[in-house]
């Protein structure tokens, strides 16, 4: 049997059970004009707000408008640092770059890759204004460690949360652990919107506050500006949409987890466990709540796996193929290869199978034998 990719791309749309009431929700959204801003988008905020434990969401464009405005939101500036991780999309690293500040990439822990908290405490100095951990792959960064780093050295956290939702550090879920976080509702997302959409979260009322004013151009009433801003304001569809989802993406997370488990074991039955090459496993750590945005394997030989897995119509990704310490963008900071070794290696060896709720077992046994085959 093989795999179709037309099944891969399920992870596009997932949820489209629910059709009907998206449908009812837009044609809501249509009859009643409703704005950016307005009722649609407020009532999914407080719901997604209290979904992540924090008092307070802010509906956006996207993550990336949502990590640049809390850039602005923690005074970020010129002659300061933040630090991150090069194991990311590069929108975490162009969030501290747009502010004129300096982008201070710490390496990754080898297990998780999510970045290192003792490279992070390598890296601080006084011009550090603060710590931004990814959550990636659904997985918290260790929030422990990065907390105790911030309270020592008091520099606010960060969270670029874009992909996890619904992941949790200990009792704690993303989105109410730093001072501030941003999460994406791109289609690929665990909660996924029709288009480009993003929230951020905080506990913090005086953060909130002024975030409702850069998103809105600095306006804390219409026709007054105190400060510059943005225009990146939630459009009404967007949030009709993630409202009707966002009661369901519990047993969407629990459906990738009972699927990362299914690809555990039947890695196991063909031979390959762990951290034993040529293929380790993801490691989850022990206060981590998982929700499996992906599923990354590190292969030996993994591009050679990877076409050999698309003859097979098999879909795969990279992310990422270059860490961004190495990215032609940020040469400016003067990195080179060998400064951040482990987010090199995982680089080269990263590779995220099929991950997505409909995901039946019988596929997944195509996928575990399909690599079995290319390693015998």
């Amino acid at each position: 049997m093989e795999l179709p990719k037309a099944r891969y791309e399920l992870e596009f749309n997932h949820g489209a059970v629910y059709g009907d009431e998206e449908a009812a929700a837009l044609a809501d959204v249509l009859k009643n004009s409703a704005p950016s801003c307005g009722p649609r988008v407020k009532e999914f905020e407080q719901a997604f707000a209290a979904y992540c434990q924090a008092q307070y969401g802010l509906a956006v464009t996207s993550a990336t408008a949502g990590l640049e405005l809390a850039m602005i939101a923690c005074d970020v500036g010129p002659g300061d640092e933040v630090i991150t991780t090069p194991l990311s999309w590069v929108s975490t690293a162009n969030a501290i770059a747009a502010r004129g500040a300096r982008v201070v990439f710490a390496d990754v822990d080898p297990r998780t890759l999510n970045i290192d908290p003792a490279e992070v405490e390598r890296k601080i100095t006084p011009r550090t204004k603060a710590i931004l951990p990814v959550h990636l792959y659904g997985q918290c960064a260790d929030m422990d460690a990065l907390n105790a780093l911030a309270e020592e050295f008091r520099v606010p956290i960060i969270e670029d949360a874009a992909q996890a939702i619904g992941a949790a550090w200990g009792q704690r879920r993303a989105g109410s652990i730093g001072v501030l976080a941003a999460f994406s509702f791109y289609p690929t997302k665990n909660l996924n919107a029709f288009g480009e959409a993003g929230m951020v979260t905080t506990r913090d009322p005086d953060l909130a506050e002024r975030m409702r004013r850069l998103r809105s151009h600095g306006s804390p009433q219409r026709y007054l500006h105190e400060e510059f801003g943005w225009n990146a304001r939630m459009d009404a569809i967007q949030a009709a949409v993630l409202r009707v989802k966002l009661p369901h993406v519990e047993k969407w997370n629990q459906q990738r987890r009972e699927r990362a488990r299914t690809y555990d074991r039947l890695f196991v039955e063909a031979g390959f466990s762990g951290n034993t090459p040529p293929v380790a496993l993801p490691h989850t750590l022990a206060p981590a709540y998982h929700v499996f945005h992906q599923y990354v394997l590190r292969a030996q030989r993994r591009d050679d796996l990877r076409r050999f897995l698309s003859q097979r119509q098999i879909a795969t990704e990279v992310y990422y193929p270059i860490p961004l310490h190495l990215q032609p963008v940020f040469g400016f900071l003067g990195y080179r290869e060998g400064d951040l070794p482990e987010a090199e290696r995982a680089a080269k060896e990263v590779l995220a199978i099929p991950m997505f709720p409909e995901l039946r077992e019988e596929e997944q046994r195509w996928v575990v034998q399909s690599i079995s085959d290319f390693y015998s």
